[in-house]
Parts: C-alpha cells; structure tokens; sequence
C-alpha cells in the first residue's frame, strides 16, 4: 500500500500496551451524576430504575466484549474484569477504556425508556473511564473488595440522611451535621431507634452492590434434556468473603 509523506506523524502515538498476564479492570463513572439524579427525578436514597439501568448497560458491554469476566456495578459506577490473558484490542488500554465507555454510554441511553418510560435524558450523560492493571489474584479481589466497601459504606450513608429528610424533618445542612464525625454503628441506631429500620433488611442490591458473572449454567434443549451454556449471571453477592470466590473457582483459574 502506497504511503503518504504525511504517514510519519504515527510515530507521536505512544504505545499504551497492558502488561501482559495481568487483570484489566475498566471502571466507568458517572460525571456529575448527583446533578444529573436530581434534575431527572431519580427517587432517594437509592432509585431501583437507575440501579437497574446501569446494570442493563453493563450486560450490553459483557455480551459485546466475552473476554470480561465479572462486572461489578454500584451507584453511577461499573467495574469491568478482563481476562489475564486476554488480547482485545492487543491490550491496548486507550482502546478497552474508549470501547467500554463509549458502549456503556450509549446503552445507557438507548434503554433509558425501558426503566423511565415517561420521560427522556433532559441532556446527555457522560461517563468517565480509566484502565487499571493488577498482577496478582490477590490484588484483584481486593480492588473489587474495596468496591464493595465502598458501596457499604457509601449506602448506609446516603439511607441514613435520607430518613433524616424525609422521615425526620431535617434539612440537608441539618442531617449532614448530624451525621457528623459518627460511625457504622451511629447510622445503625439512628435508622432503628428513630424510623424503624433495620439496616441489614435493606435489599442486597443496595447494600451490596450487583455482581454480574460469566458462567456455565444448564439450558434446556429441544429433546428434553440439558446442556451447559456460558451466561451472564445477575447476583448480589458478597465478594470480599471466599465463599463467593470458592462458588466460581473458575474466575481465578486461566483458560
């Protein structure tokens, strides 16, 4: 193929390879999404809609890229896991980051009105995305341990407040300061003793953010019978515990 004498200006792009046999994690965000939640009525503390949405974009990335192994989604957050050994898009990290964001976006938007079916996205939301690598197995069970946490402590939280405001009376300013300098079992109290809530009856999903996995399940087949299928599994699961990580031994394990 013939070259132009302009094809040198390739070389000022620089060579953003992952390092091989390590795990890939691309984490989306949410930009300015406590904006975007309030002017699109999300409800408080926490709207299943949204949650669910998020989650239905993020199917949409791992049935696209068959390489990604887990995801784990929380608030305007989803972390996608790839393979050690995967070679999509030659590990290049700008391109798994712009795919799966760009992705996520837009199916963000495309299913938008199976989860809000009476309005549509007053102006378009953006999403952030950024490539980690982590060497080891341990390193990656503690990225999406840290995750988690976070989701806990984020959640707890944000119910908390919310029952200040909406069942207690108090004003935003006035519930921040409350909640002040207090710890887990401070929020804890606050939600029993004063609005009859029990913080671990929340719905897991809230508590714990949603964990979609790629694994082997029986399908039914025209004869009668069964056979195994790899399918992508909605659960809300503890993953900083080893039970999880015993159940899907296979997510460790290279191919």
């Amino acid at each position: 193929m013939a070259k132009s004498k302009f094809e040198y200006v390739r070389l000022f792009e620089s060579d953003d390879r992952c390092l091989s046999n390590t795990w890939i994690v691309v984490r989306i965000d949410g930009k300015g999404f406590h904006r975007f939640s309030t002017e699109h009525g999300y409800e408080k503390p926490n709207d299943v809609r949204a949650l669910s949405l998020m989650t239905k974009a993020a199917t949409s990335v791992m049935e696209e890229f068959k390489d990604i192994c887990l995801a784990y989604g929380q608030s305007d957050e989803y972390s996608f896991v790839f393979r050690k050994e995967t070679q999509a898009y030659s590990r290049r990290s700008a391109k798994l980051s712009t795919n799966v964001c760009s992705l996520f976006t837009s199916s963000f938007v495309y299913y938008w009105n199976e989860y809000f079916p009476t309005s549509r996205p007053l102006y378009p939301p953006v999403f952030d995305g950024r490539t980690v690598l982590y060497p080891s197995n341990q390193n990656i069970r503690d990225y999406l341990s840290w995750r988690q946490a976070d989701c806990h402590i984020n959640n707890l939280y944000n119910t908390t407040f919310w029952a200040l405001i909406l069942k207690g009376g108090l004003t935003p300013s006035e519930a921040e300061q409350k909640l002040k300098g207090t710890l887990s079992g401070d929020k804890n109290e606050i939600l029993f003793s004063q609005f009859a809530i029990n913080y671990n009856n929340e719905p897991a999903m809230l508590r714990k953010g949603t964990v979609l996995v790629r694994r082997r399940v029986p399908v039914a087949i025209p004869d009668g019978g069964t056979r195994e299928k790899s399918q992508i599994v909605q659960e809300y699961s503890d993953i900083i515990g080893d039970e999880f990580w015993n159940e899907n031994n296979h997510l460790l394990t290279l191919s």
